[in-house]
C-alpha cells in the first residue's frame, strides 16, 4: 500500500537554484529517464526541480530494500497519486478535509547501479489527470515550500525581540522583492513560530517556567522566584526578581509603584510589577508576579513575598490603586508604611460618580485643590473640603464619603512629611505594565512573557546606563557656572534632577523675603511668591546648617525648594548643606553595587542555601586567583594567603562543632518527616472567563454601581443558606485559600475560626515543605491543626 502522508521538503541555498526566482522553461515534457545522481537527496531535488517547473507537488513513495537490508530502489509520485482511505464518518476534522488526491500517476523510479555506485532514473511517467499550477501559483506548491536555515535565524531573532509573526514576513518580503520569492507562506512562517514556542514548553507552561527560574538562578545567585500552587498541583500565582532588581531596590526601593491593571497572557492571570523611580527620574523594575485573582489572601502571599526576597526591608511608600482586598494585604505585611491611592484613578472616578457636576469649571477647582495638594495645611482642606459639599449639595453623597474617609491615602497635606518623590499616581506602574500588555498576546505563555520582561528590563536598564553615561559629560546647563549653588548642584545630581533643581532656583528668583526674626543661631524668613498671597515659613539654624519650610518641599520630594534656595541664595551660600543632597538623587546613587550584591547574600542569617554561597565564594576566589596567577610573586602571596583562610576556617568550625552538629541533626529530622513534591507543576487553569478581555481591569471603585430594587429581588430569590464546614472552587482555589497535599489531604482550611497558612512551594532554596499525609490526616480528622 502507497504512503500518502508524507510531506516532500526541497533545500534551496541560494537565489540562482531557486525555481521561483529563475525564469522557467514551460517544457510540460521533459524526460528524466536515464538521468544519474550521487545521492537520495540529489535525487529527490533533482524531481522536486522538474516539478516545480511543471506545477506540481511531490511526494516521497515507496523504498524497496535487497535480503541484506540495503536499499535498491526508491521512487516518488505526484503528491495527487493514489487515493485518500475511506475515514470514521464521526471523525468530523477528516470529513470535512477537502479530497485532492485524482490517481495521477505520474512519478519517478531510482535504481542503484552496481558497476558506479550511482542512482539511475529507471521508471519516469510524466503525464498527469489533473490540472497543473499557473506559473504565479508555483510557490504555494507544498514541496516547493522550506524555511531556510537563514531565514529561521532571522524568524527566531525577531520572535525574541517581541516582533509579531506577521511583521516578521513582511520583513522578509520586501527584503527578496516580494511575497513570491520568499521561498514559504506566511502560514508556514506562523508554523515555525509555533513550533519554537512549543519546544521552549515543552515539558509543559508551568514547569518550563520553573526550569526556567532555576536555570536563571544557577547564572545570578541572587535570582529569586516563589511559586504557589494549588490542591491540584496547578501553579496559581508566582513572582520573581532578578538580582539588579534587587540592587536596585537597595538604591530606589524607598517608594513602589504597585498595579494590577493588565491581563496578559493566555491563562487570564493578572500582570503585577513592583515600579520605582530612580536617580534619572526614570522607572525601575523590582519585580513581578502574576496572580489568579484579586483577593486579600493573594495580595497578602504576594506582599510577604516580595518582602522576603528584599531581605525584609519596607518602603516608605507604596502607590496602589482603589482596591479593598489590596489595602488590606498593605496593612497586614507593610504596617507602617504610608499607603497612597492614584490620584489619576481618583479622578476618574469622580467622572463617573459625579458626572453632572465634574464639568462645572468652580467645582473642579475646589476638588482639585484638594485632591493634588494645593491645600497646605489640614484645616485648609477641611475648609474647602466643607465648601465644595456645602456649594454644590453633596452631603449625602456616598462615593464623596467613600472618598473623604481615604483621605489620609491619597491628599498629599496629609502625608507631607512621608517621602514619595513627588508622585501621585500608580501611573508610573501602569505605564509599565502598558508596555507588556503591546508586546504580549492572549496566547502568550508564561515562559515567553518572562522571556520579554528580562527584554525590557534589559532596554531601562541600557538606557539607565546610557543616561548616566550622559551625566558624565558636563555640567547640565550654562547657568550653573555663575552661581555656587547651581554649580555644586550640577557636579552632584544627575542631568533630569538637576533639571528640576533649576527650575526651583530659577523660580526663586520671583520670590520676596523678609527677616522676621533671629536670635543669632535660628533666623525665621517670611516669603511669598510673586502674585501669591500665601505666605511660606523658612527656619535657617546657621549653627548646624539645617533649614526647613513649611511647604514641606524636603521632605516628599528629597530637593530643596525655592523658598529655601532664596534664603541661602540671599545668605551668600554657594554649597547645599549634605544632608539636604540626598544620595538615591545624585550621580552616585548606585556606585559600590559589586560590593553589596556579595555582602548582601552573605547577610541573609542562614537563609541562602550553600549553593549560593558557594557560588558567590567561587565567583569571587576566580577573579583574585586569576590576576595572582600572572606572576610568581602574586602567586605565592596568594597561596600564603589561602593556608591562613583555610586554618582560620578550620579553627571556626571547630569552635561551633556542636552548634553545626545539632543543625544538621535537626535537618536530618526534618528531612525525614517532610516528603518533596517532585511532581511536575500543571498549567493554571487556561479558561478564560465570559466577558473578561486583555484590556485594562478596572478598580473596586470604578466597577461600583448602585444596585436597582430588581437586582435586589433578584439575589434575594437566587440565595442559597450556607454550608457548615468549610469549602472551596476546586478549579481556582489559591493555596492561601485551601491546599491540598499530593495524597489529597487538605493543608489550609477554616477550622474554629482559624486561618490557617498555605503551603507555599518556595523553589529558591531547592526546598519544599509538606508535612506528613497520615499526620495531618489524623489532626484534620480531629480539627485541630494548632501543632503545625
Amino acid at each position: 500500500m502507497m504512503l500518502w502522508r508524507v510531506q516532500a521538503v526541497i533545500d534551496i541555498e541560494s537565489e540562482e537554484e531557486n525555481p521561483m526566482i529563475v525564469n522557467r522553461t514551460e517544457n510540460f515534457e521533459e524526460d528524466l529517464l536515464g538521468k544519474v545522481v550521487s545521492t537520495e537527496e540529489e535525487a529527490y531535488n533533482l524531481y522536486n526541480s522538474y516539478a516545480t517547473r511543471t506545477g506540481f507537488s511531490v511526494r516521497r513513495g515507496q523504498k524497496r530494500y535487497n535480503t541484506k537490508k540495503v536499499l535498491r530502489q526508491f521512487s516518488y509520485f505526484c503528491s495527487k497519486e493514489g487515493f485518500r482511505l475511506d475515514s470514521d464518518p464521526s471523525e468530523v476534522s477528516m470529513a470535512n478535509k477537502l479530497e485532492t488526491r485524482t490517481g495521477c500517476e505520474a512519478r519517478i523510479r531510482f535504481a542503484f547501479q552496481n558497476d558506479n555506485g550511482m542512482w539511475k532514473v529507471s521508471h519516469f511517467v510524466y503525464e498527469h489527470n489533473h490540472e497543473l499550477a499557473m506559473p504565479e501559483e508555483r510557490q504555494f506548491l507544498r514541496s516547493n515550500r522550506k524555511v531556510s536555515e537563514a531565514h529561521l535565524g532571522v524568524i527566531k531573532t525577531m520572535m525574541d525581540a517581541g516582533i509579531r509573526t506577521t511583521n516578521t514576513y513582511s520583513y522578509l518580503s520586501e527584503e527578496v522583492g516580494g511575497s513570491q520569492n520568499v521561498g514559504f507562506t506566511k502560514r508556514d512562517c506562523y508554523n515555525v513560530v509555533n513550533k519554537e514556542k512549543m519546544v521552549m514548553i515543552e515539558a509543559g507552561d508551568a514547569q518550563s517556567l520553573i526550569n526556567l527560574f532555576k536555570r536563571k538562578q544557577a547564572e545570578d545567585p541572587m535570582f529569586f522566584y516563589t511559586v504557589q500552587v494549588d490542591q491540584e498541583n496547578r501553579m496559581t500565582n508566582f513572582f520573581w526578581r532578578d538580582g539588579r532588581s534587587r540592587i536596585d531596590y537597595d538604591c530606589f526601593g524607598d517608594v513602589v509603584v504597585f498595579d494590577t491593571t493588565y491581563r496578559t497572557n493566555r491563562y487570564n492571570m493578572i500582570c503585577a510589577p513592583f515600579v520605582g523611580v530612580n536617580h534619572h527620574w526614570k522607572n525601575v523594575l523590582f519585580g513581578c508576579a502574576f496572580l489568579l485573582d484579586e483577593k486579600t489572601d493573594s495580595f497578602i502571599w504576594l506582599f510577604e513575598t516580595f518582602l522576603e526576597s528584599m531581605g525584609g526591608r519596607k518602603p516608605k511608600t507604596i502607590f496602589t490603586d482603589q482596591c479593598q482586598a489590596m489595602a488590606n494585604g498593605i496593612e497586614k505585611v507593610f504596617p507602617g508604611v504610608c499607603h497612597r491611592l492614584c490620584s489619576w484613578h481618583i479622578s476618574q472616578n469622580a467622572a463617573r460618580n459625579l458626572g453632572s457636576y465634574y464639568g462645572n469649571p468652580e467645582f473642579n477647582h475646589m476638588f482639585n485643590k484638594c485632591l493634588q495638594g494645593y491645600c497646605e495645611t489640614e484645616l485648609e482642606f477641611q475648609s474647602t473640603w466643607d465648601d465644595l459639599l456645602a456649594k454644590f449639595n453633596l452631603t449625602g453623597n456616598q462615593w464623596l464619603k467613600t472618598l473623604y474617609s481615604l483621605r489620609a491615602k491619597w491628599c498629599p497635606v496629609f502625608s507631607q512629611h512621608i517621602f514619595t518623590a513627588k508622585i501621585k499616581s500608580s501611573q508610573r506602574s501602569e505605564s509599565t505594565n502598558n508596555v507588556f500588555h503591546q508586546m504580549s498576546t492572549k496566547t502568550m505563555s508564561l515562559t515567553q512573557f518572562v522571556h520579554h520582561y528580562d527584554k525590557q528590563a534589559e532596554k531601562m536598564r541600557s538606557s539607565e546606563l546610557e543616561e548616566s553615561f550622559r551625566c558624565n559629560q558636563g555640567l547640565s546647563s550654562r547657568i550653573a557656572k555663575s552661581s555656587g549653588l547651581m554649580n555644586h548642584t550640577a557636579t552632584v545630581y544627575t542631568r533630569k534632577i538637576f533639571k528640576l533643581f533649576e527650575k526651583e532656583f530659577v523660580d526663586s528668583l520671583g520670590v520676596m523675603m523678609h527677616e522676621v526674626g533671629s536670635d543669632g543661631t535660628i533666623h525665621s524668613f517670611e516669603l511669598n511668591e510673586e502674585g501669591h498671597k500665601r505666605v511660606y515659613i523658612v527656619q535657617l539654624n546657621s549653627l548646624n546648617c539645617s533649614i526647613s519650610c513649611s511647604c514641606k518641599m524636603f521632605e516628599s520630594m528629597g530637593l530643596l525648594c525655592r523658598h529655601t534656595l532664596r534664603v541661602l541664595n540671599v545668605k551668600c551660600w554657594s554649597q547645599i548643606p549634605k544632608q539636604y543632597i540626598l544620595k538615591r538623587w545624585t550621580k552616585d546613587a548606585n556606585k559600590g553595587l559589586e560590593a553589596s550584591e556579595h555582602g548582601e547574600l552573605l547577610q541573609t542569617k542562614g537563609k541562602s542555601s550553600v549553593t549560593l554561597r558557594r557560588n558567590t565564594l567561587m565567583r569571587t576566589a576566580y577573579d583574585v586567583l586569576t590576576k595572582a596567577s600572572e606572576t610568581e610573586n602574586t602567586t605565592r602571596i596568594a597561596l600564603q594567603k589561602l593556608r591562613e583562610i583555610a586554618g582560620l576556617i578550620e579553627k571556626e568550625m571547630i569552635k561551633s562543632k556542636g552548634e553545626v552538629n545539632a543543625k544538621i541533626h535537626d535537618s536530618l529530622d526534618d528531612c525525614n518527616a517532610t516528603t518533596f513534591d517532585e511532581t511536575p507543576i500543571q498549567n493554571p487553569s487556561c479558561v478564560r472567563p465570559k466577558g473578561i478581555s486583555n484590556a485594562r481591569l478596572k478598580s473596586v471603585m470604578e466597577k461600583r454601581r448602585r444596585k436597582t430594587s430588581k437586582d435586589i429581588v433578584s439575589s434575594r430569590k437566587t440565595k442559597q443558606p450556607s454550608s457548615i464546614g468549610p469549602s472551596y472552587n476546586s478549579s481556582h482555589a489559591p493555596l492561601s485559600s485551601n491546599f491540598l497535599h499530593p495524597d489529597g489531604v487538605p493543608m489550609s482550611t477554616n477550622i474554629n475560626n482559624h486561618v490557617y497558612p498555605a503551603i507555599s512551594l518556595l523553589t529558591t532554596n531547592g526546598h519544599a515543605y509538606l508535612p506528613p499525609s497520615n499526620q495531618v490526616q489524623e489532626l484534620f480528622m480531629l480539627g485541630n491543626l494548632d501543632s503545625f
